[in-house]
């Protein structure tokens, strides 16, 4: 018998390799679960059409000859069958990675022997006491047969996640359940509660699962969506993003790396498809026909109906909504109709996020740079100085810097850095992979109690700051964004990258004309500064930002000040460069030769953690600034008359 689908509604740009498969070894559930929709009776005649192992076997081969590195194994309840150590072993044997779904009620010493296998296995925790526990599996004896697999693992040294799955008849013992499972292991995590409904139609068993989800509201306030990496998420899919926009599932195929296997070998494109039509038969078939011509003739065989796409498809909240045409048809079995309780929860979702962003993020910008700052304690009206203020805008540019703030005990003793390039207190620094790695320490000599650890990507672009205290973020008024010393430490490379660098110096608009007077400590710069600020527009009278932009050389106000606090966010083109003296006259000379002028630029340009490249790029922007912009020397007294002569420049 043959399996029938058109090769001419094949999606040509289906990837070649598959790398994650999925793969149900029964759906009979021992514990006979309220909420568990793939339950089949135990005595089903379907038992008998569960693949054997030697199919298993043969698929597991068969994918993996095509490039499947990774397996999920789950059901039901895998334990069931009585060969599942000899499945599990080959599958893991035979795999990178591995992740088993268990309700780990049947987890005997010899199981629990081969879990001690390196891999991910999750097993899910219904209630924190019997009473509640076997009440929900409606089976007497689970909770401790559960507490009893738990004992066996730990015995066995096997390491595993305990999976919290609420639903109204446990959710007064949430607390005590995610108490539970910080005793049981060390990792632990929120399971999804949506719960589709009946994969078979059993009203009974759909109106038994509707009774069991929690209202929307609890569902986003018990597993609080992670708000930065949900956007880098769509950012990544919005890239690749590409299919036919009237299809169902042209989205779905089009970014496949993985596959489904049900228990009878029937193989689709995610599990949650349970329509048969969405299914290919691998005992009629093989498992390259399935993956490069079934599964991509899928994309392009149902239409999005006119109605779905003007309501779903149109709707504000899309990208908040969890809804996909696999769920549509196990609720309402049609791929084309929208769900009423993913529209609640949708909007919760979204007013979650609204008030995140109130809370949690703020944008500052500088040198045409925005910095995003994320943080998962509230960021308030006094946690960052008075001098962010004229900084802080709305709304992110074109150019963005996102930095996360996380409040966490840092200890260093047992954690793989990568390979030391700086060592120097207070700050130690390390390239791991394409990372680098800043751990900012206390103490001097204190190598393993950080109070920051700092991990950049290659460019810089993005930051997540691991923070050893929440005090000083508590107390407010910091004096810089990332919380270390000085903002510098990451934008004078940030800079780097974009034809900029920090300068010693003061800085001013002049009649629409950017000036900026060069020295260090004691030059005079402030006393410039107090000059200037009658008559101009006073950038900073400490350090400055030169930058690049479209072929002209910009200053930029920055927040990092010395005496004078009121400063300018704004900028304007460089005009000249002064370097200051000290005089009893007020004078302006013209420097023509450029080594001399490299010579005093040099020492007043801000240096982070240097590297080749740094260096490299710096240096040539810092000729070409020498190339083309007017130095002079400017000799000055105390009067202020020197403005008189600035004018006239």
């Amino acid at each position: 018998m043959q399996i029938k689908y058109s090769f001419s509604q094949k999606l040509t740009y289906f990837p070649q390799f598959p790398y994650e498969g999925s793969i149900d070894l029964t759906y009979r559930c021992n514990n006979n679960c309220r909420h568990c929709w793939l339950r089949i009776p135990v005595d089903s005649l379907k038992q008998g059409e569960e693949l054997s192992v030697t199919e298993i076997i043969k698929i597991v081969d068969e994918a993996r000859s095509m490039g499947c590195r990774k397996w999920t194994i789950s059901g039901g309840e895998p334990m069931l069958r009585p060969d599942f150590c000899e499945i599990f072993d080959y599958l893991a044997t035979h795999s990178i990675l591995y992740s088993l779904n268990t309700n780990g009620t049947l987890i005997t010493p010899e199981i629990a022997k081969i879990l001690r296998r390196k891999g991910e296995k999750i097993i899910s925790l219904y209630g924190a006491t019997s009473k509640v526990y076997d009440h929900i599996t409606r089976k007497p004896g689970s909770f401790e047969a559960l507490m009893r697999g738990f004992r066996y693992l730990k015995e066995a040294g096997a390491n595993f996640i305990v999976q919290v799955v609420p639903m109204k008849d446990n959710y007064h013992q949430f607390n005590e359940m995610v108490n539970l499972s910080r005793s049981l292991s060390k990792y632990y995590r929120i399971g999804a509660s949506l719960f589709c409904l009946s994969a078979y139609g059993d009203s009974r068993v759909s109106q038994e699962i509707k009774r069991q989800r929690l209202p929307p509201a609890v569902l986003i306030n018990l597993d609080k969506p992670d708000i930065c990496y949900e956007e880098e998420m769509q950012k990544e899919n919005s890239d690749v993003r590409c299919g036919n926009d009237n299809y169902n599932f042209s989205h779905c195929i089009k970014g496949a790396r993985g596959f489904h296997v049900d228990a009878y070998g029937k193989m689709s494109f995610c599990g949650s498809i349970k329509d048969p039509r969405f299914r290919y038969d691998l005992r009629k078939g093989n498992f390259r026909d399935g993956w490069e011509n079934f599964i991509p003739s899928l994309g392009l065989k149902y239409k999005i109906v006119e109605g779905h796409r003007n309501s779903c498809y149109s709707c504000s909240l899309r990208q908040d909504c969890q809804i996909c045409p696999a769920f549509a048809y196990l609720e309402r079995r049609s791929f084309n109709k929208k769900i009423g309780y993913l529209c609640a929860v949708a909007k919760e979702k979204n007013r979650f996020k609204e008030n995140w962003w109130r809370m949690h993020r703020r944008y500052y910008k500088i040198a045409d740079i925005t910095i995003q700052v994320d943080s998962e304690l509230p960021i308030n009206k006094d946690t960052f100085s008075y001098k962010f203020k004229q900084f802080e805008v709305s709304k992110p540019g074109e150019d963005v810097i996102k930095i996360r703030h996380y409040f966490i005990p840092l200890d260093l003793k047992y954690t793989d850095l990568g390979r030391e390039v700086y060592h120097k207190y207070p700050w130690n620094i390390y390239i791991k992979d394409t990372s680098w790695v800043y751990a900012s320490v206390a103490n001097a000599g204190d190598d393993e109690k950080p109070s920051q650890l700092a991990i950049f990507n290659q460019d810089y672009s993005h930051a997540r700051i691991l923070n050893n205290s929440k005090k000083v973020f508590l107390k407010g008024s910091l004096n810089s964004l990332t919380l270390f010393q000085s903002d510098q430490i990451l934008l004078a490379q940030v800079l780097a990258e974009r034809q900029g660098f920090y300068l010693h110096s003061c800085g001013a608009i002049l009649k629409g004309k950017g000036l900026l007077f060069v020295g260090h400590s004691g030059s005079g710069k402030s006393t410039m500064a107090y000059f200037l600020k009658k008559k101009s527009e006073l950038l900073c009278d400490d350090r400055m930002i030169v930058r690049k932009r479209e072929g002209i050389f910009r200053i930029y106000g920055t927040w990092s000040h010395g005496d004078i606090s009121n400063v300018s966010a704004n900028s304007a083109p460089l005009k000249a460069i002064l370097f200051l003296n000290k005089s009893e006259k007020n004078y302006i000379n013209t420097l023509q030769d450029k080594n001399i002028i490299a010579r005093k630029l040099l020492p007043c340009l801000i240096r982070p953690f240097v590297t080749i490249d740094w260096w490299s790029k710096s240096l040539a922007l810092l000729e070409s600034v020498i190339a083309t912009i007017p130095c002079y020397e400017l000799y000055f007294n105390k009067n202020g008359n020197i403005v008189e002569l600035l004018e006239e420049l």
